[in-house]
């Protein structure tokens, strides 16, 4: 007589197998796709950095028009361009290094708390990525990267400044998991255009660019340092602000930005 087939015990061999045969599926997947997947997150980026600088037209090659952007890393708290002598020290290279995995290293960062994070970000890489773009005249535009905490999420953007290194490009985050409909405006392109040509320093080199509660007023004197607020969402739009000063800020790329503008680059 033939043993069952409906023992508990050959039900949970029968389970861990079946268990096993997926596990091992899965695992191969996502080791086959992770090169796909790095290529696609790359290629994401550098349309990201070219959308921010206005230089990316429908139908592109993003890889060929990227090709032109210079790519560097600053040292943000020197206030200039790293040396190879720092970078060597450092263990990093310009093509290689990841602000967003050196800002968890303590060796690469540094710590912030309370009034030195505004942004809310808690630790500060000390090399940041920026790219270059530069005329016939070798003056160069250039697109920083900014990140900061919204409502319920880091948001990752970038920024791209005129060759005075104060008026606005181009805005945009990358990453954000701000609520749909609301702080997910970040996305939205309309929103993102208002940006263009507004003013991040005023007369006394102060990161002074926010969003102002509803709409910028356009007889108000500062308003070439506003932006219209996110409508229902007070705290991502706050975010925004915080975000946008800290790293166009003293602490952030504001002396770097004024060492360039005094250098003519």
């Amino acid at each position: 007589m033939s043993s069952n087939n409906d023992s508990i015990q050959k039900t949970i061999i029968v389970a861990l197998a079946l268990c096993l045969v997926c596990s091992v599926f899965v695992a191969s997947a996502a080791v086959g796709l992770k090169p796909i997947q790095k290529a696609n997150s790359d290629l994401d980026r550098k349309r990201n950095i070219l959308a921010a600088a206005q230089m990316l037209n429908p139908g592109d090659d993003v890889d060929e028009v990227f090709a032109t952007v210079e790519k560097r890393l600053v040292n943000i708290e020197a206030g200039r361009f790293a040396t190879d002598e720092e970078l060597a020290e450092a263990g990093v290279t310009v093509a290689s290094y990841d602000q967003q995995s050196a800002a968890k290293d303590p060796a690469l960062s540094s710590s912030l708390s309370g009034d030195e994070d505004p942004a809310s970000i808690k630790r500060r890489a000390k090399f940041a990525t920026v790219y270059l773009v530069k005329d016939a005249d070798a003056k160069a535009r250039i697109i920083v990267p900014v990140h900061g905490y919204g409502l319920w999420s880091t948001m990752y953007g970038f920024m791209a400044l005129e060759q005075d290194y104060s008026t606005v490009v181009g805005f945009g985050f990358y990453q954000q998991g701000e609520t749909p409909g609301l702080g997910g405006e970040v996305d939205n392109p309309n929103w993102k255009a208002i940006w263009e040509g507004k003013e991040v320093y005023d007369e006394d080199g102060n990161a002074v660019i926010h969003l102002v509660k509803g709409s910028v007023d356009g007889n108000n004197p500062q308003a070439e340092h506003q932006i219209d607020g996110l409508s229902g969402a007070t705290l991502t739009s706050r975010g925004v602000t915080n975000l946008v000063q800290y790293w166009l800020g003293s602490e952030g790329f504001g002396p770097f930005l004024a060492e360039l503008r005094s250098e003519g680059v």
